[in-house]
């Protein structure tokens, strides 16, 4: 029995849209954990879910980096325990350390909520994004006020010498171009990977894309393949 917890704090509002991904896609439902306690517990994944933790007042994902329960997130994540990470809670991986770069404000200095086409930049066996096709772009929302990635030229040659993009914003025939990247990411990224391909953050929000009532199920893949990855 895989055993999945989802990270709560003040302001978080995608925890029971994570939760329910990972139920439609076969999974135990998620056990909520509050940022508050000290100790995950057993856990197969971690999860940090989107949504304005503390408000986003300071820097998004900056104060929740530091909530009690992240003590034992960095201990087990450093320690191997997978990590998947979406939106607000990817800002807390960068601000935490576990994925370099910088999060800044959107190009337009505008709150952006749209759908957008994601290129899958890599499907190896035994990684989180096996399922995805590269050849087949994916339709996922975002919903972000400061999803503008950033990072210096040293910080870019070694994700690409590493394999560490998992996602770039392209157009609906997967092409890579400014005028799909919507917010001024650095090399249109969208999503990155630790060195060791355990932890897995991105802006976009694929558990949102897991029911055609909501608009589409371009996002069960994913969820298919971090479960697959799991076993």
């Amino acid at each position: 029995m895989t055993h999945i917890k989802i990270i709560t704090f003040p302001g978080i509002n995608r925890e029971k849209d994570m939760a329910d991904a990972f139920e439609r896609n076969g999974a135990k439902r998620p056990q909520f954990i509050w940022h508050k306690d000290t100790d995950v517990g057993k856990a197969d994944l971690i999860v940090l879910p989107g949504g304005f933790s503390y408000g986003d007042y300071l820097r998004c994902g900056a104060m929740a980096a530091h909530s009690p329960i992240m003590r034992d997130v960095l201990d087990k994540a450093r320690k191997g325990t997978p990590v998947f990470a979406v939106c607000n809670g990817f800002q807390m991986l960068v601000e935490t350390g576990l994925l370099p770069g910088a999060l800044l404000r959107n190009n337009s200095l505008k709150f952006i909520c749209k759908n957008v086409f994601l290129k899958t930049e890599h499907t190896d066996k035994g990684n989180f994004t096996q399922k995805l096709n590269i050849n087949q772009p994916i339709r996922v929302p975002i919903a972000h006020g400061e999803g503008n990635y950033f990072t210096d030229a040293d910080g870019l040659k070694a994700l690409n010498d590493n394999a560490q993009i998992a996602f770039r914003y392209c157009d609906e025939t997967g092409a890579i171009n400014d005028a799909a990247n919507p917010n001024g990411s650095i090399n249109n990224i969208a999503g990155l990977y630790s060195r060791d391909r355990k932890i897995l953050g991105m802006m976009p929000h694929p558990e949102n894309a897991t029911d055609i009532l909501s608009g589409g199920t371009d996002g069960n893949a994913l969820f298919e393949g971090i479960l697959n990855a799991l076993q």
